[in-house]
């Protein structure tokens, strides 16, 4: 019998708080625009002055997700979204997609982030900001956009590194962007709400010796993987497995074949995105030569990760509880 996973609806999407009304253009006595109010956030190592932005462009469904669980959706004017990912009909947050813009299916780029009129650009570093696509923070602020990364990313940001484990990443860009708009009771509230489901999750996962996982992200010649640096590593670690490459310090990287064999994985996770359908993946693994006799591959142990839940974004908490779920079925 298999023991694939079977989808679960995503939860219902939160609801929208009331936003602080910005300083910006404020009249004053005597008929004079008063100085756009400003607070100093960090963005990656770097202090950065931020007024309240009202034309946000965010890239992929991960920075999306980010500003609408904050009730920001009347601070997005759109979203650029590549193919790889979901549809957003999909997302907790299908009917804030609706209010705002389709910008793109294409990658990031400076042209588009200017037509757009846009004050606020997030995304992450190398995953939407790139130097060799000529769209990154520093040239961002030479033509006056503000612009935020995803603390998960910046471990190895040019000139501003900082290092965050991927769950803490997100609290940290919740606070942050909690704090650009003036919306940091929210901010609080949502941390709490999800450091409280992870640490549930944490007092349930099976005793014993963790399950060595492999996630299997795409590739034949090579198989592209998660590394440390990429949440996906914690959903595997908290919910009671061992992500056999998790030693590499790195984000999403390509190892080979034969080191996949000798970790011996008893559970792999299916990365599921892109006009690869995880069940083509899967048959793969089964027909491939170096593949087909794996612990997992064997016991038909496959477990399908959404691609939101497995990027920087709150739904990380939806895939840990999932994965967490799917380990206790298996270990009872």
């Amino acid at each position: 019998m298999s023991n694939r996973r079977a989808r679960l609806g995503a939860p219902a999407a939160l609801s929208a708080l009331a936003l602080l009304t910005s300083g910006c253009g404020a009249q004053v006595e005597g008929g004079t625009e008063a100085a756009a109010e400003t607070v100093t956030v960090q963005r990656c190592g770097e202090k950065v002055e931020y007024t309240v932005p009202q034309r946000a462009v965010v890239y992929e469904g991960g920075s999306a997700d980010k500003m609408f669980a904050l009730g920001l959706t009347d601070h997005v004017h759109g979203y650029v979204l590549p193919p790889a990912n979901p549809p957003v009909s999909e997302s907790p947050w299908a009917s804030e997609y609706e209010q705002v813009e389709f910008l793109s299916d294409d990658l990031l780029n400076r042209e588009l982030v200017v037509d757009a009129e846009a004050d606020f650009v997030v995304a992450g570093w190398q995953s939407g900001f790139s130097d060799e696509r000529g769209i990154t923070p520093e040239i961002l602020d030479g033509l006056g956009i503000q612009s935020f990364m995803h603390a998960e990313s910046c471990y190895n940001y040019p000139g501003f590194p900082e290092r965050h484990t991927p769950f803490e990443g997100l609290y940290t860009d919740l606070e942050r962007l909690g704090q650009i708009f003036g919306v940091e009771e929210r901010a609080e509230e949502l941390v709490a709400e999800y450091r409280a489901r992870v640490a549930a999750v944490q007092e349930q996962a099976p005793e014993g010796d963790p399950v060595p996982v492999f996630l299997y992200d795409s590739g034949t010649d090579q198989p592209f993987t998660a590394a440390s640096q990429v949440p996906a590593n914690e959903i595997i670690e908290f919910a009671g497995g061992e992500n056999v490459f998790g030693d590499l310090d790195e984000r999403w990287t390509q190892v080979g074949w034969e080191a996949v064999v000798e970790a011996q994985p008893e559970v792999i996770v299916i990365f599921d995105y892109g006009d690869q359908p995880a069940e083509d993946k899967i048959a793969f693994l089964e027909e491939y030569e170096a593949t087909a006799d794996l612990p997992a591959v064997r016991d038909d142990n496959f477990y399908i990760l959404d691609y939101n839940e497995g990027i920087s974004s709150p739904r990380n908490i939806d895939g840990l509880e999932g994965f967490a779920e799917y380990l206790r079925t298996l270990d009872a």
